[in-house]
């Protein structure tokens, strides 16, 4: 499995207590030996390894060294919920075992299956990935595992209290600019990135759907948040689960094209292998596929464009000013301060048109 996250050291030095570890595993019943780790590459946010004993393999995930505040109960909540998908057909990683007790490891972790399956914003290792058709299809892949995603009856699941739908598309504004002061208080961050912030968020505010329909959302659903087969251009599985609740899938549509490239010869905001390599299908391709396999009411997209862009675009400037504060690599940290400025933008230009 190739992650998307990576851990903030190296597997020798990754805050895992090796014979805390094998303790709880025996405790779980998993098969004995030595355990051994090595990291996963690829993503900014939560520790990812690689866990061999006994001849299985797992892969360990829990918080960034330095805990953010709800980095325990996040990871709570997505053993939860790849508990409950254990039942249906979305692509996911199959969770194994799991504790909140933080006297183990010092965080909430999980063990799940490894994917046999590759991270497309890293590399195109597949042969299909080759070609403009293959790209094409993983395109559209994409858009297929969404859709399925968003067709989830989460109450015959069990997760019917997994979020508060009532009332979800009037938090997001609000919760995201109390994120966004949260972090920008600090005297090590030096701000400037959004002069325009309120101007967005009154946009937002005018402009917001009156109802939906709710479902389950992934909550930061593009290229490097799944898996591709290697074998077949298909999605093997959706990975890093941390912001997914009851809300709005239409956000998580609202994501992708935020991030989609304007152009087939572009790249996308995220600069991934895939999106470099180009020959996506464009914008109105892929709303079209994703209309064909729901029901949804997508009339109002820009808005939920505009709004996956300001969640994501305040998201990425709080690793940001993380690393600022020494607490994140300081080259992911500039990476991602790009990449928001890339989504505000394409919030201007959507607010612009609109």
């Amino acid at each position: 499995m190739t992650g998307s996250t990576i851990p903030d050291a190296p597997a020798a030095t990754a805050p895992v207590d090796v014979e805390a570890l094998s303790d709880w595993m025996d405790a779980q019943g998993l098969p004995g030996g030595t355990v051994t780790l090595s990291p996963l590459s690829g993503g900014t946010q939560n520790i990812m390894l690689i866990v061999d004993r006994g001849g299985r393999r797992y892969v360990l995930r829990r918080g960034p060294r330095h805990l953010r505040p709800g980095s325990n109960a996040a990871m709570a909540r997505e053993m939860r919920l790849l508990s409950a998908l254990g039942g249906t057909d979305v692509a996911h990683p199959r969770f194994v075992a799991g504790t909140t007790d933080t006297d183990v490891l010092g965080a909430t972790f999980y063990l799940m299956e490894p994917v046999d399956g590759f991270n497309a914003a890293d590399g195109l290792p597949a042969g299909y990935a080759a070609t403009a058709a293959g790209r094409a299809a993983m395109g559209f892949a994409l858009i297929d595992a969404l859709a399925g995603l968003g067709a989830v009856d989460h109450r015959a699941i069990g997760l019917e209290d997994f979020g508060k739908p009532e009332g979800f598309l009037e938090r997001q504004v609000p919760r995201w600019l109390a994120e966004y002061e949260r972090y920008a208080a600090n005297p090590t961050y030096p701000g400037g990135t959004f002069g325009d912030l309120d101007r967005v968020a009154g946009w937002l505010d005018e402009h917001r759907p009156s109802d939906f329909r709710p479902g389950l959302l992934h909550g930061d659903y593009h290229v490097a948040n799944v898996l591709y087969d290697h074998h077949t251009p298909k999605v093997a599985a959706i990975v890093d689960w941390e912001m997914a609740t009851i809300g709005d899938p239409l956000l998580d549509l609202g994501v992708l094209l935020a991030i989609w490239p304007d152009d087939p010869r572009r790249p996308d905001l995220y600069e991934s292998a895939l999106g470099r390599a180009g020959d996506l299908p464009g914008r109105d391709a892929i709303v079209e596929r994703y209309a064909e396999r729901s029901d949804r009411d997508l009339s109002a997209l820009d808005w939920y464009t505009v709004m996956a862009a300001f969640k994501l675009g305040i998201i990425l400037e709080g690793t940001y000013a993380r690393a600022c504060d020494g607490k994140a690599p300081r080259e992911v940290g500039d990476r991602l301060h790009r990449y928001a400025v890339g989504l505000f933008d394409r919030a201007r230009q959507i607010i612009a048109g609109a």
